[in-house]
């Protein structure tokens, strides 16, 4: 037997002893099964969170407060990346997190931005800030006709702090109960109307101070 005869017969040997298929061939084929399911439902996990997470999130709506723009059941994609990057904006329509249960989400319309005054009075909406220092009553074509807002409010908005109401005024707890919103609570707008599918398409941004 020649030199380069062991010289090669060793290089396959090694090249056998470290060759990762070789294993895998002597799996029973329900192991390499379950080690495929595994292996997608990891890379699944890694492409889906981040979206879920800082771009795109599904959410139902649950009650009758935004009527008539949204309604029971109403199925909405919400678009969380502009708040990563940008602020709320007077009229969007706001997912946040309830300040009186931590687990449960609120949809309601921004209505007050931080720094600025918000009075209810009269069934009517004044703002007042730096462009509008002497107020302005909010023009909210999304309402009901008739429908109107109740009560007595005078509150002076903090930095990172947001006035947020329902559409259905009568039928909605919001922040004429608990107060400004904290920026860090809400967690995006609603962007996209999946269902029902004859109201599908994206939501018109709203702006009520004009």
């Amino acid at each position: 037997m020649s030199l380069n005869f062991l010289k090669k017969n060793k290089q396959i040997n090694i090249a056998e002893k470290f060759n990762p298929k070789k294993g895998k061939k002597n799996m029973p084929p329900f192991l390499l099964f379950i080690i495929d399911i595994i292996k997608l439902i990891i890379i699944a996990f890694l492409i889906v969170w981040p979206i879920h997470k800082f771009i795109f999130q599904p959410f139902y709506v649950v009650g009758a407060s935004m009527e008539p723009s949204f309604y029971n059941k109403d199925y909405l994609i919400i678009d969380k990346l502009s708040y990563n990057i940008g602020k709320p904006g007077r009229g969007d329509v706001a997912i946040f997190i309830s300040p009186k249960n931590s687990n449960n989400f609120l949809i309601k319309r921004v209505i007050g931005l931080p720094g600025e005054r918000v009075v209810i009075e009269n069934n009517k909406i004044e703002v007042f800030n730096n462009k509008y220092p002497e107020g302005k009553v909010l023009s909210e074509s999304y309402l009901n006709a008739g429908d109107k807002t109740r009560g007595s409010v005078d509150v002076r908005l903090k930095p990172g702090e947001y006035y947020l109401l329902g559409d259905n005024r009568n039928m909605s707890l919001d922040s004429r109960i608990f107060g400004p919103v904290k920026e860090k609570n809400i967690i995006g707008r609603a962007w996209v109307r999946g269902w029902p599918l004859k109201e599908a398409g994206f939501i018109k941004e709203t702006e009520n101070l004009n």
